[in-house]
């Protein structure tokens, strides 16, 4: 077995197909396609999805299963920025999984084409104010599908870490050295470290909020274990006790609560983060158009939403999806009814200006890189 092989194997045992999915993708190997299917479901329709890790299991998308008689491939990334440069340097997929705060930005390099809802059986049932947020207020298209939303947070162990009040600034205690981690994104720097340092709005800062920005984000980069990349890293980091806290989605808060870790999901007295992500169509797509809407369609089932909200704890497009999940395990889960709740209960991670996120891009590797 050589190293990767080694390494896969180490972070695998014992993990759900989602978690393994994303130990793959943790080692370097996001362009591997899973799972291998069979020559009848390649003929009936290829499509190719580059998506998050964890998004590949059948049950987000039974329906396109039941038709083809296999899955479509499944691609990888770590984060939106390192999708969208793959994409302009060549890479074409025929679906990507942006988020909203990144959609137009995808848009405006060329890599996108709009979606015919009319295509769509499900759309009638997504929420309305989800589909206003897929509509592009500059041209009136749908340049992508929302079906997942949720929450980006700190989570914490509750027997490694003394807490009076919970803010994001757990993540400048120096008692905590080197036991912290933060997603590796420029989006998620900017929210955190603008939110500390008192910016008006972390998503549209001025020059000078975002030179206090950047001395936050120096002690927190200080105060780091690393930035992570996959969920897996910092799961497993936070069962063994190598982390005491660390950035994390809704997913990451039901794994570990399977397990019986004592962790608790932090709600920051300077905001939660709450986020809206969806698929899109690429501009040249290779495969068939027909399968890549019927993708879209089976993971805008209510099936498919009901598995999203039990198994991972995110919130789903399709109201119906619903109809199956009880109020209780929504309060055990400790998400919304709704995206318009949802959206109202934290700092929304939106769109930032063109010439404002290359200043934050240079902010973020200078400081990664130790400047």
């Amino acid at each position: 077995m050589d190293a990767i092989d080694d390494t896969v194997g180490r972070r695998s045992r014992g993990l759900s197909r989602r978690a393994f999915a994303r130990a793959l993708a943790a080692v370097g190997l996001g362009f591997v396609t899973i799972p291998v299917w069979t020559r009848r479901a390649r003929a009936a329709g290829e499509v190719t999805v580059f998506t998050w890790a964890g998004y590949e299991v059948p049950e987000l998308h039974q329906a396109y299963v039941e038709k083809y008689g296999g899955p479509p491939v499944f691609n990888f990334f770590g984060e939106e920025e390192e999708a969208l440069q793959k994409m302009r340097a060549g890479y074409n997929p025929d679906l990507a999984h942006p988020c909203y705060n990144s959609v137009l930005r995808w848009r405006d390099f060329g890599i996108l084409k709009p979606i015919d809802v009319s295509r769509l059986k499900h759309w009638p049932d997504v929420w309305d104010t989800l589909k206003a947020l897929a509509t592009s207020k500059s041209d009136g298209k749908v340049w992508f599908m929302p079906f997942d939303w949720g929450n980006s947070s700190l989570l914490y162990r509750t027997d490694l870490v003394d807490i009076n009040e919970e803010s994001w600034s757990l993540l400048l205690d120096e008692r905590y050295k080197g036991r912290l981690s933060v997603f590796d994104s420029v989006d998620a720097a900017a929210a955190i470290s603008g939110m500390l340092s008192g910016a008006r709005d972390p998503f549209n800062m001025t020059g000078d909020e975002m030179e206090k920005a950047r001395d936050v984000l120096k002690r927190i980069h200080g105060n780091l274990r690393f930035w992570w990349t996959d969920q897996t890293s910092i799961e497993q980091a936070l069962a063994s006790g190598e982390l005491v806290a660390a950035y994390a989605w809704n997913a990451s808060v039901v794994a570990l609560r399977n397990e019986g870790v004592p962790v608790a999901y932090m709600r920051p007295k300077e905001g939660i983060l709450t986020w809206v992500c969806g698929l899109s169509l690429a501009k040249d797509a290779p495969g068939d158009e027909q399968a890549a809407y019927d993708v879209l369609d089976a993971f805008l089932d209510p099936r498919s939403g009901g598995y999203m909200i039990n198994d991972y704890g995110y919130g789903h497009s399709n109201r119906k999806s619903y109809d199956s999940v009880s109020t209780e395990r929504l309060a055990e889960l400790g998400i919304a009814g709704n995206p318009e709740d949802h959206l109202r209960s934290g700092v929304f991670f939106d769109q930032i200006e063109p010439t404002i996120r290359e200043k934050l891009i240079a902010i973020f590797e200078t400081v990664k890189a130790g400047g």
